[in-house]
């Protein structure tokens, strides 16, 4: 059940993003550049969803498909989360996609798109090598 709940769940997150524009480059950069604020409606509906969503869905014991809640516990902020930060919106600002939205962006076959894949697996695996 739990595989089918997040195939759904991935589906619909996918399909939301298609929807929105966010698999998209030009539509991020132009959001990104003040030349199109319309992505500011996708961020404003998913921020409502979570800042009223989040406090109803910890009232319950633990998750539907869990045994408990796996929230974060650390609340500093260190080098490492700022320079992953600065990483990822640079990266964000030059190309225009981010993880979700470019596996996503994947199923229109740009070669673009897979060459950002690829080297998105790659600094992961880079990153998991250095940081043995």
């Amino acid at each position: 059940m739990n595989v089918i709940t997040s195939l759904l769940v991935g589906l619909l997150f996918a399909i939301g993003l298609g929807v929105s524009g966010m698999t998209l480059p030009e539509n991020v950069l132009a959001f990104l550049t003040l030349r199109d604020p319309g992505l500011l409606f996708t961020m404003g509906g998913a921020s409502a969803v979570t800042l009223l969503g989040f406090p109803l869905i910890l009232r319950r014991d633990r998750p539907v498909h869990g045994l408990r809640f796996m929230l974060p516990t650390r609340r500093d902020i260190d080098r490492p989360l700022v320079v992953g930060a600065a990483i990822f919106g640079v990266g964000w600002g030059l190309v225009g996609l981010c993880p979700g939205p470019a596996l996503t962006a994947m199923a229109g076959g740009s070669p673009e798109v897979f060459l950002f894949v690829a080297a998105m697996f790659a600094g992961m695996f880079s990153h998991r090598l250095l940081s043995e």
